[in-house]
């Protein structure tokens, strides 16, 4: 109901507007083209100036009524998301200069120089001086915003510091799947093809001699979970971003940092946290408040829906509840006994390579 209303309203205003300027139409025939004419310019020179002072005084109400309510008013949440907000701080003033002068010159324009009939028109083809400094400033100015955000891009993807936390982020349509290594620290190997429902990111747990696969000891106490995933105050994380179907990117607004994530081929990014989700429910004042992983890249029909949340815990929580999860395997598998496995798949590996070795000795 309220859209018809909607729309009603503007199909009104237009009549209104059409209306107006057939009035208009027939008073400058009544009263003379001519006259009609510099009355019209006249009017529409200040309102130029009008339209000016409106338009600034809009923007700058606009900053002060809605900056409050956007995630740059709350800070960037990590370290090296603080380098986004310097980067983007700079780049908004830049354009507000931009915008301001562009603006004034422009209504000031259409207002001082309006059609008066003993002016004459100035015109020259060309200046070279304008020309360079219409080319050359713009081309320092974005070539030191390119260089400066090449750099910290550069920072986000690199190498990330030795004693980082790892966690791998995998997308789905619709939504995200999050492995921790085991107790080993080391991410076991995985196949696409054996992704299925207790495998959702196909861990290879047991030999496949059709695939040619080798079960691996390292995947079975890697842990899994979807729709949360936890990282630590203070200490660098690294994203391992992958797909497992089409092209998603990993949001994340509150630090300042995305990545896509690729089919097939594996991105990273870095970042150190800076508060609790505890701590930013008390400096937003919600105590709602939830850090969050959104897909940037539209991805299909349910993309709105792709979210998850960051738990943002101390250190003692995290090992704690890190301590409290079950593998995937052991998931998928309540009844086997995953040291029993590792430790079978080692003897085996060892008597497999004792039989290589004699028979080798054996040819020699």
């Amino acid at each position: 109901m309220s859209v018809l209303l909607a729309i009603t309203a503007i199909l009104m205003l237009f009549v209104v507007i059409f209306q107006v300027a057939k009035a208009g139409e027939y008073v400058s025939i009544l009263r003379g083209k001519e006259k009609a004419f510099r009355d019209s310019n006249r009017l529409n020179g200040r309102l130029m100036i009008a339209f000016l002072v409106l338009g600034l005084i809009g923007v700058y109400a606009c900053h002060k009524l809605l900056y409050g309510k956007t995630l740059f008013a709350q800070g960037s949440s990590s370290i090296e998301g603080e380098r986004v907000d310097s980067m983007l701080i700079i780049t908004t003033i830049i354009c507000m200069i931009v915008f301001v002068v562009t603006q004034v010159l422009l209504f000031w324009f259409s207002y001082k120089y309006q059609y008066k009939e003993n002016r004459k028109i100035e015109f020259f083809a060309h200046n070279n001086k304008l020309e360079i400094i219409w080319t050359v400033i713009p081309t320092i100015v974005l070539t030191l915003l390119i260089i400066f955000g090449l750099r910290n891009w550069f920072l986000f993807t690199g190498e990330a510091p030795k004693d980082s936390l790892q966690i791998e982020v995998t997308g789905k349509q619709f939504g995200w799947i999050f492995r921790y290594p085991g107790k080993d620290n080391v991410f076991g190997k995985k196949y696409f093809r054996n992704i299925d429902a207790t495998n959702s990111l196909g861990l290879i747990w047991q030999d496949n001699e059709a695939m040619k696969q080798k079960a691996d000891p390292a995947a079975m106490d890697d842990i899994v979970t979807e729709g949360t995933v936890m990282i630590i105050k203070g200490r660098p994380v690294k994203f391992i971003i992958g797909s497992r179907d089409v092209v998603h990117n990993v949001g994340l607004p509150h630090f300042r940092l995305k990545a896509d994530a690729v089919p097939g081929t594996p991105t990273t990014l870095w970042f150190t946290p800076k508060y609790t989700t505890e701590e930013m429910k008390q400096r937003t004042g919600n105590p709602n408040f939830a850090y969050e992983i959104a897909c940037d890249q539209m991805c299909g029909n349910g993309h709105y829906s792709m979210r998850a949340v960051i738990l943002v815990v101390s250190e003692q929580e995290y090992k704690e509840k890190l301590a409290t999860m079950t593998s995937a395997y052991k998931m998928a598998y309540p009844d086997k006994d995953v040291m029993e496995d590792n430790q079978k798949e080692f003897k085996d590996s060892v008597a497999n390579q004792l039989v290589a070795d004699s028979t080798v000795t054996a040819k020699r």
